[in-house]
């Protein structure tokens, strides 16, 4: 056994709390602010509304709905890409099953994909997208949201044209 001088076990001690404490903060939940604007999905029974938060940098991405434990039926988390793309997604450190809804950037929900969780197969609708929403799994039907409908909301609009 190798003993080291007492500046360097600390140092090193150091070093390793420092690690413990990043792995802790990076399996913690990432709760972005809820957006003011509603997102609101344009179905055949009528419009339906969620409240969502936005992913829009590549770290937020990148976290997405990992380790979230809970979140309301009426609640999503919206990716936004800065252009149309093919996008893969995985459920790895996700314990929600989710519904995964890719979206063009017309604003017209292209498919809508289950997330098994914990997961690291890839999910892609094989096809480029500009956006993903993210809903626990059952919304989707349960509020009638299917391909082909709309989806509105500030940020969508902005690269769709639409109006609102």
């Amino acid at each position: 056994m190798q003993i080291l001088p007492l500046k360097r076990r600390v140092g090193l001690a150091a070093v390793a709390l420092s690690l413990a404490v990043v792995t802790v903060a990076a399996q913690e939940a990432m709760i972005l602010p809820t957006d003011p604007a509603p997102l609101i999905a344009k179905t055949e029974g009528g419009a339906r509304t969620f409240s969502i938060e936005i992913a829009d940098d590549s770290n937020e991405r990148s976290r997405g709905l990992m380790f979230r434990q809970a979140m309301d039926e009426a609640h999503g988390m919206l990716f936004v890409f800065e252009q149309t793309r093919p996008v893969g997604f995985w459920m790895k450190n996700t314990p929600m099953p989710l519904d995964l809804l890719f979206v063009g950037a017309d604003g017209k929900v292209s498919a809508i994909m289950p997330g098994e969780p914990f997961s690291e197969a890839p999910i892609s609708p094989g096809e480029p997208v500009r956006f993903v929403l993210e809903l626990k799994r059952g919304t989707a039907e349960k509020f009638g949201v299917e391909a082909g409908d709309r989806l509105s909301h500030p940020a969508i609009d902005a690269v769709a044209g639409n109006p609102g």
